[in-house]
């Protein structure tokens, strides 16, 4: 008898318990989180091994102690006698799981098992196995936990959901294991079990892991049935006769499941996958795979039965503004096209499955890879599949007042110059958006909400904003970009949100812009300095500018573009730097313009140069790595004003503007620098920001003299 050890995902022990207790019944099993334990004979194990299709590996335990540390852990695996298991002539390799204070990672837990393992052939035979990390003749696994540790022979040799037939996988595959606890949870294995032999339906199937599964278990094939390794087959204590008896029992098991199993995705690519892992599962013939889109494809099995999916999550905020309609639309498809089916759907994104408009009945936590899930199981009884009015409603509060909005916008649109907009801006208080055009591109800003608003209700809105905003901009789902404004703190300031790149050109006022609206907070193109940029490129002609502070350089172009004998753009961020010289090259601006890359605080204190119009538009707050301290808009104002003044030329112009809502002006900034000061922050405020009078601050400053 030996003590095993059968490992599956963490929250599949309870039904990896079952399995085991279904094939061996003799048993006597328990279960901890992501394990079964048993004792049991070295047939069991194979057994488990050749057809269980929830286990990860099956361990056999070697030694086990009390112990915590490293010393106790060499030890340990220094009393296994190893030459009973393999030769010095073979490679072997160590897997370690856990850590605690001494062993503090699963490197050095690995190490010290393998540095015992030496030792041992060392002082037997003065000779050693070598190690050999990938594809091992033998592989040893460690583990610790809090009531000590232990080393394992790992029969598998390597993880049990991996079948074989998988040679490649969708964007998100699910791992076969998991793959069939859907199955199990769903309730279609338990029925199949009864003789309630019910069709079964992948919408989505990506590479077809779920329908092979359930093909596999219908047909009665062994998952273990086509592995090609095992980690017992090196092993000096395996019964080759044993395991090779059961190979061919097996293969005598096989059946016709006959069930339907069907499968679509709208991916034409995928789908050949799916056939193409079929037929390697030898289940090709049992499954049909199609090209379709969910949201419309009729089913012709002739009875109600299981739709089982591993729906995109989607993860990133450009695949959910995509993935609500589409749910949206689908739920109605399933109320009207699937009446008393079972519905069982995986995903990280609970919320996005209330698009559905559907009542769950049950749900299960899972991990899929790294990712948390649960399956949710909905029954599409008489009560789910009731649409109301309600539900076919297409309009909303919010979809009303952005309709209203682009109405009365219109005229005002169509007479500017420019293809960059803002359209709504919280003016609904339970919709705290705003949304602005770039070209064909939309932009939804959320902001951070009210700590007293509930969290599904603010992403329930947020989800209707998405839903409705495409139809009403008339744009497709997938040229919406959204991102969240709140307050960003250290490092979080100047990370970018997105590594996509996608940039796009934009116009204003017979100026052209690169704006990025995946990357950044910001997309290059502050849409509220529409008309500051005007009086900028009036004020221009012939004067020395200077543009601090300048973010991509758009003011800079316009009093490029105004005549200005010499543009000087600062900022701290290469970046940016960057950006404003390819704005210059699109706007086709010639002639000597300095691009400086330096902190605008430090680089003011030590300049020498005179100007005549320089621009100031700083940040808030900022506490970059680049600056010496930290910059507040508030408190560092005045003294900064101050230098900026001894740069101006006689008779020169300062437009001060910042962005901070409750900013006030120092009010002995006049007296101390001798400025003549005009507050033009109504005037400088477009029309479609005209919602939000606090949007920016603005005041031109002459030289008295």
């Amino acid at each position: 008898m030996y003590d095993f050890l059968v490992t599956t995902s963490k929250g599949l022990e309870q039904l990896l318990q079952q399995e085991i207790q279904h094939l061996l019944p003799e048993l006597e099993t328990n279960n901890r989180p992501g394990q079964v334990m048993f004792q049991g004979e070295l047939k069991d194990a194979y057994h488990i091994c050749l057809w269980s299709r929830l286990a990860n590996r099956v361990l056999l335990k070697l030694a086990s102690s009390k112990g915590s540390s490293g010393d106790d852990l060499y030890d340990l695996a220094n009393k296994v006698n190893w030459s009973s298991h393999f030769s010095p002539d073979q490679t072997f390799s160590v897997d370690f799981i856990g850590a605690n204070r001494d062993i503090n990672n699963t490197q050095f837990g690995a190490l010290k098992v393998k540095d015992a393992i030496v030792d041992h052939f060392k002082d037997l035979y003065d000779q050693r196995p070598n190690v050999d990390k990938h594809q091992p003749d033998i592989r040893f696994q460690g583990r610790l936990n809090r009531n000590g540790m232990s080393v394992y022979l790992d029969l598998a040799g390597g993880s049990l959901h991996q079948r074989m037939y998988r040679e490649r996988a969708g964007q998100a595959p699910i791992k076969e294991n998991l793959a069939f606890a859907m199955l199990m949870r769903s309730g279609w294995v338990d029925e199949f079990n009864q003789g309630h032999i019910k069709p079964l339906y992948d919408p989505m199937c990506g590479s077809g892991t779920i329908l092979i599964e359930a093909a596999q278990y219908a047909s009665n094939i062994a998952p273990g049935l086509y592995r090609e390794r095992w980690g017992f087959e090196n092993w000096k204590g395996h019964q080759p006769e044993l395991w090779q008896s059961m190979l061919d029992a097996a293969e005598i098991k096989q059946a016709v499941p006959g069930v339907a199993l069907v499968g679509t995705d709208i991916d034409a690519r995928v789908v050949h996958i799916a056939v193409k892992n079929a037929n390697l599962a030898g289940v090709g013939q049992f499954i049909r795979f199609e090209c379709a889109d969910a949201t419309k494809y009729n089913r012709d099995m002739n009875k109600p039965g299981y739709i089982v999916s591993n729906i995109p999550y989607g993860e990133r905020l450009g695949e959910l503004t995509q993935l609500l309609p589409l749910f949206k639309d689908w739920g109605f498809h399933l109320k009207e096209s699937y009446p008393n089916w079972k519905l069982s759907l995986l995903t990280s994104n609970r919320d996005m499955l209330r698009q559905l408009r559907l009542v769950a009945t049950k749900e299960y936590n899972f991990i899929n890879g790294n990712i948390e899930c649960q399956l949710v199981n909905f029954e599409l009884d008489e009560k789910n599949c009731h649409i109301s009015e309600n539900d076919r409603q297409q309009s909303s509060d919010f979809g009303n007042r952005l309709r209203k909005n682009l109405s009365k916008m219109k005229k005002w649109i169509n007479s500017q110059d420019t293809n960059c907009y803002r359209v709504y801006d919280a003016d609904l208080p339970d919709y705290n958006v705003a949304i602005d055009r770039y070209g064909e591109w939309v932009v939804v800003q959320e902001y951070a909400p009210p700590k007293q608003i509930p969290q599904h209700k603010s992403i329930a809105r947020l989800q209707e904003v998405l839903i409705a905003t495409p139809e009403i901009m008339g744009i497709p789902p997938e040229q919406l970009v959204l991102k969240t404004r709140k307050v960003q703190k250290g490092k979080a300031q100047y990370e970018k949100l997105d590594k996509q790149s996608n940039e796009i050109q934009v116009y204003e006022n017979g100026a052209r812009f690169w704006v990025n609206l995946h990357d950044y907070l910001d997309t290059g193109l502050f849409l509220d300095h529409r008309i500051t940029r005007q009086k900028v490129k009036e004020l221009s002609k012939d004067k020395r500018v200077l543009n601090l502070f300048s973010y991509t350089g758009s003011v800079s172009v316009f009093a490029a573009l105004g005549g200005a004998k010499l543009v000087t753009t600062v900022d701290m961020s290469n970046t940016y730097i960057k950006w404003a010289k390819r704005n210059f090259e699109l706007n086709d601006i010639r002639g000597y313009h300095q691009f400086i890359r330096e902190d605008c605080l430090s680089w003011i204190r030590n300049c020498e140069q005179q100007f005549d119009l320089i621009f100031v538009d700083p940040p808030s707050f900022s506490n970059s790595k680049n600056m010496t301290g930290s910059w507040d808009v508030q408190r560092d104002h005045l003294g900064f004003l101050k230098m900026v003044r001894k740069r101006l030329a006689p008779g020169g112009t300062i437009i001060f503007s910042n962005n901070l809502r409750n900013f006030a002006l120092a009010p002995e900034l006049a007296e101390e620098t001798g400025l003549k000061i005009q507050e033009i922050s109504a005037e400088t405020l477009p029309q479609d920001f005209q919602r939000n009078k606090k949007i920016h601050h603005c005041w031109i400053m002459t030289d008295g003299d």
